[in-house]
């Protein structure tokens, strides 16, 4: 068995210690439940950034003919384009999850 070579899932880093997630999971909640959901948005749209910088660059290199692997464009697009979709996703979640809050305490 230790000659696997696939490498095991990890949790999500960020994720670790918010209702139930990870082994030390803790309720959150006034000021510091507002700074952590913030943060966790923030560091989304940091990352998203982040890897559209990369893409336009690795474009660059590409048009200027510096790149030495053409496959690192299509790579660094897909990886932005992923992100953009987690980050949309996790807007929506968080849409919804305001909405069920708001017809519950009516």
């Amino acid at each position: 068995m230790e000659d696997l070579f696939i490498t095991p899932m990890t949790g999500i880093q960020g994720m670790a210690g918010i209702g139930g997630v990870g082994e030390n999971a803790q309720k959150i909640s006034g000021e510091n439940g507002v700074s952590l959901f913030q943060g966790i948005f923030q560091d989304m749209i940091g990352d998203v950034r982040e890897l559209e910088d990369n893409y336009e660059k690795q474009k660059y290199l590409l048009a200027t003919g510096q790149i030495d692997d053409p496959h690192t464009v299509p790579i660094a697009g897909a990886e932005l384009q992923l992100s953009v979709d987690m980050l949309i996703q996790l807007r929506n979640k968080a849409l919804e999850a305001y909405n069920s809050l708001i017809t519950m305490s009516m």
